[in-house]
């Protein structure tokens, strides 16, 4: 199974407001494992780049607009892509930037059926809890220490990390409902049985062991058991 976990940084948050996407990282997986093919690119936006974006980001306006534009990128996107499933943390955000620049060339757009969000999957697991890409690198014990400036090739291979463990680590199928464990859990993200308060009553009457110690002592002391 073919996935892609995606990220991309904008100038803003409203592209019919004239914001762009500056930057694409992606990561693919075979079968939850990262094989190393990434598709990475910086984009010109074809605007300013907003002082807070750029304090974000890091991306300034002499670097981006040495960039190429998205109408020279899109579909090599496009094609690296293809049906895979893309893993996003808020799809929302990201799919309707990618959908909106996609439209303005005329390229087809992506249909959020083909996104997954790894922001849901963690508020369904951790109810209550934060859930942002930094909260969720505290409670698996991932490091994110390089993640100084938010950038969409390093957050992507992070937010790879992060889906694993959503996931249940490399054995996804593996993963146990968590809907009992969390409530109340801490935040590290661990669960560990409790010890029962009374011990669970015997289920074997005296007669029956009367009956099961006469009958061994019948087997004599040459049994293999």
């Amino acid at each position: 199974m073919r996935e892609i976990v995606l990220d991309t940084e904008t100038t803003g948050f409203d592209p019919f407001a004239g914001d762009r996407i500056v930057e694409i990282g992606c990561i693919e997986l075979n079968n939850h494992v990262a094989t190393g093919n990434t598709f990475h690119v910086y984009i010109n936006p074809e605007r300013p780049m907003p002082e807070e974006a750029f304090k974000v980001h890091g991306l300034g306006d002499d670097f981006l607009r040495n960039q190429p534009k998205f109408a020279e990128v899109g579909q090599k996107f496009l094609d690296f892509v293809a049906d895979a499933k893309l893993v996003i943390h808020n799809a929302a955000f990201d799919m309707k930037f990618l959908n909106a620049e996609l439209e303005w060339m005329n390229l087809p757009t992506l249909p959020m059926e083909q996104a997954l969000d790894t922001l849901e999957i963690a508020r369904k697991r951790f109810p209550g809890s934060p859930a942002s890409l930094d909260a969720l690198c505290r409670r698996f014990g991932i490091d994110n220490s390089a993640r100084t400036l938010h950038g969409a090739l390093l957050d992507s291979e992070i937010l790879a990390e992060v889906y694993l463990e959503l996931i249940g680590g490399r054995q996804p199928g593996l993963v146990l409902s968590t809907s009992h464990a969390d409530q109340g859990a801490d935040n590290s993200g661990s669960w560990r049985p409790k010890p029962r308060p009374e011990p669970l009553r015997p289920r074997i009457t005296e007669a029956e062991k009367a009956a099961h110690a006469a009958f061994v002592e019948k087997l004599g002391e040459n049994s293999l058991w």
